[in-house]
């Protein structure tokens, strides 16, 4: 049985699996190139560079970062560790210390520091709170090699919702070592992201951390100034801590998902696992990318391991998901359930998975009822109307499924399968005049439809234009031999 599952965890839903892919994203903006070097002109001085040293006092490394207020800078998790002091080096020539973290996002890569330097002297960058648009242009401003102040350009190449994570914002502008911790900035010179440069088996993933969780941490720094701690208060803390390590390959196995790589990833979320068996994200990720691997078993054992440390909808689903494929219909069904409880307001794939685990486990009335919330919930949900007029029509309610299926074409214009299955509706309750144009439109938007032949040659022979049939017979001769000898079968029978 082919299923079709749209979800918020992969966004795509292909037959028998599951795979993530791209967030559907408006046309970009256009600008001027001209207007790229006033922009520059303009973010520059807000851009850092971070220089790091150890316990002796030597030059560890040094990385990039920018003001987002007049004492607060943002950089990556990674470029102050092992740091016992930093320094940040303005635009200007000054340098002034760092006084301490205000807060670290681990998963993220992200860290706020504060600075005191003079209010002149600074210029925080906004940041951007909405998602950006794939193909938009996009300017990092960093570090690389120690140059301070490179300016590269490129566009968004994707954003990608992982599960458990959230969202990640892949970019064609070049992260070299140094420029980790880069505003990326978009034409308007707000902030979309922060660069990071993940390197994993040789290969280097170009990504932005969206500005939302820079947006998050500075909230949670403002709403716990207790949590102020030292470079090197940081350093003991996380020698001494077993998540920090797993964190390392969490972020490790970060950087594949956010190509959609789950069979490189998934080893690293398993070392992450190992090294702290609490940790929740990293079970819930395992849970994925073994589902997406078609491992639906370890997928349940991941999967509920990440409930038990944090519950979470999508690992529910998850859990819900492989029960489903391994037939585990009542426990897919309590699966998919939870993840509705746990978050209502974005249920609607959670409710039409829920509907196809009533549909395989032969409970028609549940399973219209989980289309109808998920509709509910989502009204565009073009899926849920196409599974809900399949049912009404082998329970023979015709009528209601001639209404989802107009649903579904008039939200899938250019669909030929919306146009042929309203075709089959009308045809189920003798409209014929109204069939017979539902199938000439398939066949206008999809030439070769063969099954759309067939029934338009059906129903004109019902219509009693024989002559008619025979045109659809021979036109299905050279296109699909299997739907002409069906036609065939029935002019001649």
């Amino acid at each position: 049985m082919k299923l079709e599952i749209l979800t918020r965890i992969t966004r795509l839903v292909l037959n028998a699996g599951l795979c993530a892919g791209l967030v559907v994203i408006a046309s970009p903006k256009t600008f001027s190139q001209d207007d790229l070097p006033n922009l520059v002109r303009r973010i520059k001085p807000s851009a850092v560079a971070i220089e790091t040293f150890d316990v002796r006092g030597e030059k560890l490394s040094r990385g990039s970062g920018f003001f987002i207020d007049k004492d607060r800078v943002v950089t990556n998790r990674h470029v102050i560790d092992g740091a016992y002091r930093a320094e940040v080096h303005l635009n200007s020539g000054n340098n002034f210390p760092v006084k301490n973290v205000l807060a670290v996002d681990a998963e993220g890569d992200v860290a706020l520091l504060r600075v005191d330097a003079p209010p002149n002297l600074v210029r925080p960058l906004s940041l951007d709170r909405t998602s950006p648009q794939e193909g938009e242009s996009i300017v990092v401003i960093g570090n690389p090699f120690g140059l301070e102040g490179s300016v590269t350009n490129g566009i968004v190449s994707a954003v990608r919702d992982i599960p458990g994570f959230g969202r990640i914002i892949q970019i064609t502008a070049p992260i070299s070592p140094g420029s980790s911790g880069s505003p990326v900035v978009n034409m308007q010179g707000q902030v979309i992201g922060v660069a990071t440069l993940q390197i994993t088996g040789g290969q280097s993933v170009n990504f932005a951390i969206p500005s939302e969780r820079i947006a998050q941490l500075d909230r949670n720094a403002q709403s716990d100034n207790s949590q102020q701690i030292s470079l090197g208060e940081l350093v003991a803390t996380t020698s001494r801590n077993k998540r920090a390590r797993a964190v390392e390959y969490f972020r490790d196995g970060l950087s594949f998902l956010s190509k959609d790589d789950c069979q490189s990833a998934l080893p690293y979320f398993q070392k992450a696992t190992d090294s702290d068996n609490a940790y929740g994200e990293a079970w819930a990720q395992a849970g994925f990318c073994n589902e997406k691997l078609g491992r639906h078993a370890e997928a349940v054992e991941a999967s509920k391991k990440a409930v038990a440390i944090r519950p979470s909808a999508e690992s529910y689903f998850n859990i819900g998901l492989a029960n489903y494929y391994l037939k585990n219909y009542r426990e897919s069904e309590n699966a998919y359930r939870q993840a509705i409880k746990v978050d209502p307001y974005n249920a609607a794939d959670a409710y039409y998975a829920l509907g196809l685990t009533y549909r395989d486990s032969n409970q028609s009335d549940e399973e219209i009822q989980a289309y109808k919330h998920a509709l509910r919930i989502k009204p565009d949900y073009a899926a849920a109307y196409d599974r809900l007029g399949q049912r009404y029509l082998q329970l023979k309610k015709f009528t209601e499924a001639i209404e989802a299926f107009k649903q579904l074409a008039a939200l899938r214009p250019a669909d030929a399968n919306a146009q042929n299955s309203l075709g089959e509706a009308y045809e189920a309750m003798n409209k014929h005049e109204d069939s017979v144009e539902a199938f000439r439109q398939a066949i206008r938007l999809k030439p070769d439809f063969g099954k759309a032949y067939f029934n338009l040659g059906k129903t004109l022979l019902a219509q009693g234009n024989r002559d008619a049939a025979i045109e659809q017979y021979v036109i299905l001769q050279n296109l699909d031999q299997d739907w002409a000898e069906k036609l065939y079968g029935l002019i001649y029978p």
